[in-house]
């Protein structure tokens, strides 16, 4: 017989059964998965739950919405986080096992390209957290067709996505608002194409405003809202009429559906306040408006909404000289205006403002009538003539021909000088072409006049050398009237040049040997001086260049013939020599 060792412990066959079966508990369950299990005890804080044979583990009492519901010998379901803790015991959670349970159902009923409906819990980087009973994430740039800046206005929604991608091992979901969006967009794009006809009016909400108009959402597609299909009255720019968000009913300009373009008026949806403007502005009507715009040619009137006049700068004032209509008025002035012409198919209406006053040329004529002596200032010369200010806005001209008697005027500068005052003579008044013809010549008394009766042929003068030509020599015997001594009649001796023999301002003694008041002509001979009265007789050769009708005599024209001779000529403060044009 064998001796047993000393202090050999013999295994109890008892407690070896139920190791066994323990051990055996735990093959049948692993970490990570839900288990079954009852509850053992329910305390304040924890609740202690039996899994297998004495088996257990507690779970914080917080996981259970109410411990009041629960009892001993229920039995429930948890998650088997760890089989053992420090002190031995399953780590158990009854929470991630709803979870779990929760997103495993999920999982199965929802693949990937399925429509779901959650509850937006929040915002984290990037996106949105969103409750489909378990957690999905929403990316940023998958929330809307368009970009979305605030995503706290989202909190709190129930909206509809798809979801896009499912990872199973991380038990992560993504989804997407966006894309069924777009889908749905597609189909309502393709009806709307389908339906959508110019002249149709639709319903559309406006989406996006640029400086050239506004794009409207109708439902499927956006259409483009011009800037100038926005109002019949003037628009500076598309957000001073609609606004992003606002609803509006709009008229379909046309459809091109090769590039899935839209055109829409917004105006069109309302009457045409051109359709009956010859009615409401007849030509004469008085009008009231206020200045929208001003340009360097005139001023344009507001008279309604989409209707305005333009005052041409001409039109302003009857009296006024204004280069600009900024000179005379600003924008937002209220004006009086008279209706002078409307264009229904231009779309035009001109309007005056001076025609609201009093038309200073309608009263010239018994103001200035023909003959009447009249004063005014120089205000402006031309090449022709010199404007003459009667009255303010009223001119009238004095021609370069009515300027003086015995000269030819080329430049009225030669006579007159700016902001002078003169007197002058009412030769033609022209109401309707607002035009007043004076003479300053005709002002004073013609030297001409009577020229018949104070000289006669024969008659022995003295005077002054006034200016020197090629083809003599203009004496003046009095104020305003020269005499013509031609070359021939200068000296007995053959002359070369006259002014080997004259000279200016020399006193010179000559005889008249033709008068001719008509033509205002007086022909002299310095040689004829010589003769005594007695031998004085006037032959062919004194009247050597003096016949009827020669420019070169014709004492208000001479001089310039002279010029027009190219012949030496010197005039009294000449300064010497110059050469005729």
């Amino acid at each position: 017989m064998a001796r047993k060792k000393k202090n050999a412990i013999i295994p109890d066959p008892a407690k070896a059964d139920q190791m066994a079966m323990y051990e055996s508990t735990f093959r049948n369950i692993k970490e990570g998965t839900i288990v079954k299990g009852t509850i053992a005890e329910i305390r304040p804080q924890e609740v202690l739950v039996n899994i297998g044979y004495k088996a257990e583990g507690l779970v914080p009492a917080e996981e259970f919405k109410n411990l009041d519901t629960l009892a001993p010998g229920d039995e429930i379901e948890v998650f088997l986080e760890r089989l053992e803790n420090q002190d031995g015991m399953p780590v158990l959670s009854a929470e991630r096992a709803r979870k779990l349970k929760k997103w495993e159902e999920i999982a199965s009923s929802c693949e990937e390209g399925a429509t779901v409906v959650g509850t937006v819990t929040g915002k984290v980087k990037g996106g949105l957290v969103i409750d489909l009973g378990v957690e999905a994430f929403l990316p940023g740039s998958q929330i809307d067709v368009v970009p979305v800046r605030d995503l706290d206005g989202y909190v709190g929604q129930a909206i509809e996505c798809k979801v896009i991608k499912i990872n199973r091992d991380r038990q992560n979901i993504v989804i997407s608002r966006r894309e069924l969006l777009e889908e749905r967009r597609k189909e309502q794009k393709r009806k709307l194409l389908a339906e959508i006809q110019p002249g149709q009016i639709r319903h559309g909400v406006v989406k996006n405003i640029t400086d050239f108009g506004a794009f409207v959402d109708l439902n499927g597609m956006d259409g483009l809202l011009h800037i100038t299909d926005m109002s019949w009255g003037r628009v500076s720019h598309p957000g001073e009429v609609v606004h992003v968000g606002q609803e509006l009913d709009v008229y379909v300009l046309d459809v091109n559906l090769e590039k899935e373009r839209i055109s829409l008026g917004l105006k069109q949806t309302q009457p045409n306040p051109w359709d009956e403007i010859e009615i409401r502005y007849p030509r004469g009507t008085r009008v009231h408006g206020k200045v929208v715009n001003l340009v360097p040619y005139g001023a344009f009137i507001q008279l309604e909404d989409g209707v305005e006049g333009l005052v041409h700068v001409s039109e302003l004032s009857w009296t006024k000289r204004i280069a600009r209509a900024s000179d005379m008025l600003k924008i937002g002035d209220e004006v009086d205006a008279v209706v002078l012409n409307v264009s229904k198919e231009d779309q035009k209406v001109s309007l005056g403002i001076r025609q609201t006053g009093e038309n200073p040329w309608d009263t010239v004529m018994d103001k200035y009538p023909l003959g009447s002596r009249v004063k005014g200032r120089v205000r402006n010369f031309t090449s022709y003539g010199a404007f003459v200010e009667l009255e303010e806005g009223v001119d009238g001209m004095i021609h370069v021909s009515d300027m003086d008697w015995s000269h030819k005027v080329n430049h009225p500068s030669e006579v007159l000088k700016k902001g002078e005052e003169v007197e002058a003579i009412v030769l033609e008044v022209s109401p309707e072409n607002q035009r007043i013809s004076l003479g300053l010549k005709q002002a004073k008394e013609d030297p001409w006049s009577g020229v018949a009766s104070r000289y006669h042929i024969g008659q022995l003068l003295k005077g002054r050398v006034n200016k020197l030509a090629s083809f003599g020599a203009f004496i003046q015997v009095e104020d305003g009237i020269d005499g013509l001594v031609h070359i021939s009649q200068i000296s007995d001796e053959r002359i070369g040049k006259v002014s080997d023999v004259l000279h200016i301002g020399d006193e010179v003694e000559a005889r008249v040997v033709r008068i001719d008041p008509v033509e205002r002509r007086i022909g002299l001979s310095i040689k004829a001086a010589k003769m005594a009265e007695d031998d004085f007789q006037v032959d062919e050769t004194m009247l050597e260049g003096l016949r009827p009708g020669e420019d070169l005599v014709d004492l208000a024209g001479a001089f310039d013939a002279a010029l027009g001779d190219k012949g030496e000529i010197w005039s009294p403060g000449g300064g010497g020599e110059e050469k005729g044009e």
